[in-house]
């Protein structure tokens, strides 16, 4: 589970502290442009260190400086527990004088407090073992470390770590590039949920029983769905059909036929089978109440809290009343920032005095930090 992340310099969020111990949900909630997708795109950054990109200049650019300071690095820190050791990994970004792309200026990862590797610049160190202390080489300053370090075997720190990280779901989901459509698989969605098709294609694959999670769960919505399955359209390309049965009555519907909301529902299906099937895992889903109904908001986030509750975390942003009403004080956080020209500041909902209904109080506008 994410324990902590600590964001400095980047956009808008600055000496910015998230913790999330002990919690299996959480909500983000604040008005336009206080920081809250930011924190996905910083996860986002991380998860694609996880994935392999290790150039600096396709994780973090110059307008990521925070006002434009580029004489402070971008700092990232993000602590995550598994299997009851604390993982800490810690990156930061400069922008040397006169140079066009960012650099890295430090970067370790800390297992229960004890260093794997650490960086200062281009040098890296390996802290293997007491037998072998230390290894030393050098790297570009424009690449990031943690993809080229090789890994020994799957129990190694540096491939669990890494995994962890590729598998992070952060899902700001856009229907109409959600086509269902396939030419390959994978178990890393991208956040506009564009290679829909390739993750539910390698989810099915790689772990068949997830089948039956997906299609329990989307006939709590949809009672009148029959199945749906990946037809074959030519060589390894692949389509959703999705079909309903009522009485005597048929219809076939291409998955990029769906509404929009049926689309985020089979998205949410997807996300909770791929949790029970090769989590826990993050999820990080911005307002997740988009593009469905009055009605069926609250159903679709109590879901996605109960399925978390038992393993993995999720941490949701919203501004719809229905959503916010699903939570509690003690896992509800209060974005706020006075102006464009002054850092986020985030308070646990809990720890605010708010009189009378919290819903009242967003709409006024009268929570202020």
């Amino acid at each position: 589970m994410l324990q902590r992340i600590y964001l400095h310099n980047f956009r808008c969020l600055e000496n910015f502290e998230l913790t999330l111990k002990e919690m299996s949900s959480a909500l983000l909630i604040g008005k336009n442009g206080t920081g809250k997708s930011t924190i996905a795109s910083a996860l986002e950054v991380l998860q694609s260190i996880g994935r392999g990109i290790n150039r600096v200049g396709k994780l973090v650019q110059s307008k990521d400086f925070a006002r434009g300071r580029d004489d402070v690095p971008i700092h990232f820190e993000i602590e995550v527990l598994l299997d009851d050791r604390l993982y800490k990994y810690v990156i930061a970004f400069e922008l040397p004088e006169n140079f066009r792309e960012l650099r890295v200026f430090e970067e370790q990862l800390l297992v229960k407090g004890n260093p794997i590797y650490s960086r200062q610049e281009s040098q890296v160190t390996l802290h293997t073992s007491s037998r072998n202390p230390e290894a030393q080489f050098m790297v570009d300053w424009h690449l990031v470390a943690l993809p080229i370090i090789q890994e020994r075997s799957e129990t190694d720190p540096l491939h669990i770590f890494k995994t962890w990280l590729a598998r992070m779901i952060i899902v700001a989901p856009i229907p109409s590039l959600m086509t269902g459509e396939s030419n390959g698989e994978t178990l890393e969605p991208e956040r506009d949920g564009s290679n829909f098709g390739e993750w539910f294609s390698g989810l099915l694959s790689r772990y068949p029983a997830a089948y039956t999670q997906v299609d329990g769960y989307l006939r709590e919505i949809m009672p009148d769905l029959k199945d749906f399955q990946n037809e074959i359209i030519g060589k390894e390309f692949k389509s959703t059909i999705v079909r309903f049965e009522e009485k005597s009555a048929k219809l076939n519907v291409y998955f990029q036929d769906l509404s929009d909301g049926e689309k985020c529902f089979f998205l949410g299906a997807v996300v909770l089978a791929a949790n029970k099937s090769y989590g826990p895992l993050f999820c990080f889903w911005d307002e997740p109440d988009n593009y469905l109904s009055l009605s069926e908001v609250g159903h679709f986030v109590i879901s996605l809290r109960r399925s978390f509750k038992n393993g993995g975390q999720i941490l949701v942003t919203s501004h719809n009343s229905e959503a916010i009403r699903q939570f509690s004080d003690e896992n509800t956080f209060v974005l706020d920032r006075k102006s464009h020209l002054e850092p986020t500041i985030i308070r646990l909902l809990s720890d605010l005095s708010v009189r009378g209904d919290l819903i009242d109080n967003l709409i006024c506008g009268d929570i202020e930090l």
